[in-house]
């Protein structure tokens, strides 16, 4: 299986020959290429055309991550799985009101029910969130009578605050209180680790897009405007529960993150260096774990997953075969 590398260090990545190498002041590191999917950048790193045209010929996709831990862009190689026949049937599905709403639904169903999985689990170990719980499960039924995407987006963000108001419980540590939902900058720790794990999750989202005839440009629940991509945003809903969030109450119920992993900057909070890196290494590990997976009565990865993920939505505006979004088991 290939894999990703992630540069924290400044230097500058190079090509020579039919080789790729990353290098600093004080050393030189080459890649291996024919086996690396994608290259994570969260340094100031330097690259020229000669090596950006390389990189492209081996279908490498480069996500770039500012001073901060801000996701800025990703460098995405000419399409290799190009179909224009997928294209039109995305675009049909986007224009039509009535198939767009559909799908959008579906996509939010799954991010909810993810949720409820994630939220279920706490109950059982004796957190008292059944208040919340039933509360989503009450706002779920507002989703069925939504009428535009508009909608839609309201009653997500009604249950988003409904299950974000659960994240103080199961954390339950006064240096990582949730208040509410802050992005740029986030203004506390949690939310600067939702906000980062979110980052990661969509570009790992735009990386398996990448390897299907899909085009990334085309999303269904965020609108297709001056965003480069939306599609990654639309499917890592449904994932988010299942692997951001699962990840950031791991780091935190084990002290594998705390104060000292952040810092102040931009009038907010982000992850510095040492923090970035061990969210980061654990994040990479979770996309690795592999569940059992009911259908195909084999393990399988969430990298994988999320593939698997993008086939059934393209069967499903080519094929007309009914997309039911993935729900995890815990």
């Amino acid at each position: 299986m290939n894999k990703d590398i992630y540069i924290f260090s400044n230097g500058e990545l190079k090509r020579k020959d039919n080789t790729l190498y990353f290098e600093t002041q004080e050393t030189k590191k080459y890649l291996p290429v024919e086996e690396i999917n994608n290259i994570w950048i969260f340094g100031e790193v330097d690259v020229n055309k000669r090596f950006l045209e390389f990189a492209a010929q081996k279908e490498i996709l480069l996500h770039f991550f500012n001073y901060y831990g801000y996701y800025v862009g990703s460098f995405y190689p000419r399409e290799h799985l190009n179909s224009g026949y997928v294209l039109l049937k995305q675009a049909e599905y986007y224009m039509d009101e009535e198939k767009r709403l559909n799908l959008a639904k579906r996509i939010i169903d799954g991010a909810f029910s993810n949720m409820l999985i994630v939220l279920r689990y706490y109950k059982s170990r004796g957190i008292e969130i059944e208040d919340k719980i039933n509360e989503i499960v009450d706002k779920k039924q507002d989703l069925e009578k939504a009428q535009s995407i508009e909608e839609v987006m309201a009653v997500e963000g009604n249950i988003r605050e409904a299950y974000y108001s659960c994240f103080d419980k199961i954390i339950n540590k006064p240096e990582f209180i949730f208040d509410k939902r802050s992005k740029r900058p986030p203004l506390n720790r949690l939310n600067a680790l939702i906000s980062f794990g979110n980052s990661l999750l969509y570009s790992a989202v735009l990386s398996e897009i990448y390897h299907t005839q899909l085009n990334p440009s085309i999303g269904y629940l965020h609108s297709t405007n001056n965003r480069k991509f939306t599609l990654n945003l639309d499917v890592a809903e449904i994932f988010k529960p299942a692997i951001v969030d699962r990840l950031i109450f791991s780091l935190l119920n084990r002290a594998q993150l705390t104060e000292d992993d952040f810092e102040e900057q931009l009038n907010g909070i982000i992850l510095n260096e040492k923090g970035r890196k061990i969210f980061v290494q654990e994040f990479q590990n979770k996309l690795d774990v592999t569940i059992n997976h009911p259908k195909l009565n084999q393990t399988v990865s969430y990298r994988r997953l999320i593939r698997m993920e993008l086939y059934k939505i393209q069967k499903h505006i080519t094929q007309d075969e009914e997309y039911n979004p993935f729900v995890a088991r815990w």
